[in-house]
């Protein structure tokens, strides 16, 4: 297993990192999954003997269940793996029982510890914006639970580019505790995030973890121009995450990954968890699974290294179209381009 720097952080991370959305199976998030405490605790198992040592959670993954089985799955072994949660969706029906504001998130951080079984939570991050609490009461109340020594760094997932840069700014001027990194929905299927959120993690020094590297199964090979979908699959289990705006794109993408994995004796799904190890500022992906033989095909991407050829026909035939104003900057001003314009830009000027 290789380990990244988280960011600028002194943290080390793997480069799979075990996700549990499909713990509990509580409420809607039994369309993704169902894994009780056995079933997770011989995932968890599995992903700590293959080298991962972060293991995600939230407190909305199925009501705080999930949470609970990874603390009672860890019990006695938290020294094993560094342990990611997120707050900020709904705990309660009470008018503040969701946000990031200094009572909701210091409530929620006490209600992780609780459920996780543990003094400390390594990685806290806010799971979303949140429009409606000024950046400057968010920030602090992270920074006072990072003092407090409850949580140790914290990060952010699914901002925009320029909430993160807002939310980066403020912790500058105030002295608050700096997101060391940004959780973001990325893979080949859906490769926004490289108009401004990898620019920024590469300017700014932000670790990047990648959630649905494989785009809810899309890219597992599963899932055929003309072929029917899998029984049992999320699709048809009516969950929607990601959209598929593109569907000659995707199974031009799905095409490509089974011809390659054909070549290089593998799964569709480790070569597109491959392709991702591969893009600049990518820490970790997160990998949620629904049954043991899936986790085991997934673990060995860490060992899979793509050819430069590879990595080429994979970003070709996945490639987003340059907005404005990132097609004029190309033609104009590609003289004068730093290392984070070129993440999005570079491979556009080779062509």
């Amino acid at each position: 297993m290789e380990y990244r720097q988280l960011g600028n952080s002194g943290l080390r991370v793997s480069v799979l990192t075990l996700g549990t959305m499909t713990f509990g199976g509580r409420g809607v998030f039994a369309k993704v999954g169902r894994a009780d405490l056995t079933e997770a605790s011989r995932q968890i198992d599995r992903a700590l003997d293959a080298g991962v040592n972060l293991i995600d959670t939230a407190d909305s993954y199925s009501g705080g269940l999930s949470e609970e089985i990874v603390g009672r799955a860890m019990k006695g072994r938290l020294d094993r793996a560094l342990i990611a949660t997120k707050a900020r969706m709904p705990t309660g029906t009470g008018p503040n029982d969701a946000g990031l504001s200094r009572h909701h998130l210091i409530q929620a951080c006490e209600a992780s510890l609780r459920r996780l079984g543990t003094d400390h939570i390594d990685l806290y991050q806010v799971h979303a914006w949140d429009g409606l609490t000024p950046l400057e009461e968010t920030l602090s109340a992270l920074d006072a639970l990072v003092r407090a020594g409850k949580i140790r760094y914290v990060g952010c997932s699914n901002y925009s580019g320029w909430h993160l840069m807002k939310a980066l700014g403020v912790s500058d001027r105030t002295g608050t505790a700096r997101f060391v990194s940004q959780q973001i929905h990325y893979s080949l299927q859906a490769r926004e995030a490289e108009y401004e959120l990898l620019p920024i993690a590469v300017d700014q020094g932000l670790g990047v973890l990648a959630w649905s590297p494989l785009a809810g199964g899309l890219l597992s090979g599963k899932y055929r121009r003309g072929v029917e979908p899998p029984a049992g699959s999320r699709r048809l289990s009516g969950w929607d995450e990601p959209p598929v705006r593109d569907e000659d794109r995707l199974y031009a993408v799905v095409d490509a990954l089974v011809s390659l994995a054909r070549d290089r004796d593998a799964t569709p799904a480790q070569v597109a968890l491959a392709w991702l190890l591969s893009r600049p500022a990518v820490t970790s992906l997160v990998i949620g699974v629904r049954s043991e033989e899936q986790l085991d095909q997934n673990l060995r991407a860490a060992d899979l290294v793509l050819e430069p050829a590879e990595l080429e026909r994979l970003d070709e035939v996945s490639a987003p179209p340059l907005p404005y104003p990132y097609w004029h900057q190309a033609k104009i001003a590609s003289d004068r381009l730093g290392p984070a314009d070129l993440t999005l830009l570079g491979p556009y000027l080779r062509r």
